[in-house]
């Protein structure tokens, strides 16, 4: 059965849980990490701010969507919120296909949509 699953956590994220893939033969894991330069400034790190509820249910409806379309086993989706320090991991996103090529075409586009869609905000702190 697909499954996808989304939670937002304060502050940096631990290491990821094993990603279940019965019949699958990929599984790709990105982690979006806080950079010590953000528009050229050297930063502590990024706080970042959420509207909870819609931010959640837009991952997950995201993820069932790119589910369907791909044909994906599952979809694992975590976002910090809070203060996350240089270095840390603030993102991180596990999919599991039968396939490369739709998991990560799914990975690329579930990113894209985030950016764009998902009511979570960041601010450098200095």
């Amino acid at each position: 059965m697909a499954t996808v699953l989304a939670s937002i956590h304060t502050g940096p994220l631990s290491h990821p849980l094993p990603v279940p893939c019965d019949g699958g033969g990929a599984v790709v894991l990105f982690e979006g990490r806080v950079r010590a330069l953000e528009n050229g400034r050297t930063i502590r790190g990024l706080c970042y701010e959420a509207y909870e509820p819609m931010a959640r249910d837009m991952l997950v409806a995201i993820g069932q969507e790119l589910l369907r379309r791909y044909g994906l086993l599952a979809v694992y989706v975590e976002h910090s919120k809070g203060l996350v320090p240089v270095g840390e991991c603030s993102f991180r996103l596990r999919i599991a296909g039968r396939h490369r090529q739709e998991s990560l075409a799914a990975m690329g586009e579930f990113i894209d949509r985030l950016k764009r869609d998902v009511p979570i905000w960041k601010s450098a702190v200095e």
